[in-house]
């Protein structure tokens, strides 16, 4: 795919590295949304990467009033392409639209304000939940644990796109 460049918008560091590691995979610059902004012209063709939250990538929006964006990739809670038709949906992006939506990780100490408070109501609402999952379970174990899964196992999908 013709990608200049990864942008990303991270909150508690998960999204970061895995702009990191693609960058170190593909040899593309990588910027944050905000630095992206100011340092790349209008129109550059670029994969975002953002947080996910109920469903949305954050910043998407605002990288592509801007940028090119070619495909997108949403760092959650969930397991890795667990919530891509969520994504799909909550952008109205189109189903032959590039979207891949990776496992983060939690740190409820690098959450503050809103977010923190959401994800206790989370995890309350979810421990209360009859007949989980295995993916809620999974899910809710991480919520009340905390945890890592950023690696580059994750990132098969979006460097065989990358690479078509």
């Amino acid at each position: 795919m013709n990608v200049k460049a990864i942008v990303y918008t991270s909150n508690t560091g998960y999204t970061a590295r895995y702009a990191a590691l693609l960058a170190e995979k593909t040899a593309l610059p990588v910027y944050a949304l905000d630095a992206a902004l100011k340092q790349l012209p209008a129109g550059t063709p670029v994969l975002y990467l953002g947080w996910l939250m109920a469903g949305s990538v954050k910043g998407y929006r605002k990288a592509a009033k801007r940028f090119a964006v070619k495909a997108v990739c949403g760092v959650g809670l969930g397991d890795t392409g667990a919530q891509d038709e969520a994504v799909r949906k909550a952008h109205a992006l189109s189903a032959d639209f590039p979207v891949f939506t990776l496992q983060g990780g939690m740190d409820l100490n690098k959450l503050s304000g809103l977010y923190k408070f959401a994800i206790k109501m989370l995890t309350r609402a979810m421990a209360a939940q009859k007949n989980r999952t295995p993916g809620e379970d999974r899910m809710l174990a991480l919520l009340q644990a905390g945890g890592d899964y950023v690696g580059p196992e994750h990132l098969t999908g979006v460097l065989a796109w990358l690479q078509a």
